[in-house]
């Protein structure tokens, strides 16, 4: 099942680019072993979905995951061979913002070795350069 959210206060956003740093989220709050973002991308709701599956699939339903963001930011998009004009197109998808800095998914119950080989398979799912970090 796809994340995205029940209700928005707006159903369309404007695009507006915010560059930087990651201040919120960059450090561990619920796991031991995390996998943090090192580049700027939009995180799609279907690669986010991937990556869980991947980690889900490889602990056998061992330890316990927690997905840190979630895609709220509505995509737009017009259908093909259409001309100028017309409005802003419909929503398309969700996705989630991600800037340097960003712990994405956490991980607890697992060994490190489990850890680290589950937030491997997760991050070749993710438009992002990603780090496995752990609780010091």
């Amino acid at each position: 099942m796809l994340m995205q959210p029940r209700k928005v206060k707006h159903r369309k956003w404007q695009k507006r680019p915010k560059g930087g740093i990651e201040t919120r989220g960059t450090t561990l709050a619920f796991g031991s072993f995390g996998l943090k973002a090192l580049e700027p991308s939009w995180i799609t709701a279907r690669q986010l979905e991937a990556a869980r599956k991947a980690i889900t699939r490889y602990i056998q339903r061992g330890g316990k995951v927690w997905i840190r963001i979630f895609p709220d930011k509505p995509v737009t998009k017009k259908p093909p061979e259409v001309t100028l004009g017309g409005g802003k197109g419909a929503v398309s998808h969700y996705v989630f913002p991600v800037r340097p800095g960003r712990v994405m998914f956490e991980m607890d119950g697992v060994t490190e070795e489990q850890a680290r080989e589950a937030l491997r398979l997760a991050a070749h799912k993710l438009p992002v350069k990603t780090r496995f970090v752990k609780k010091q």
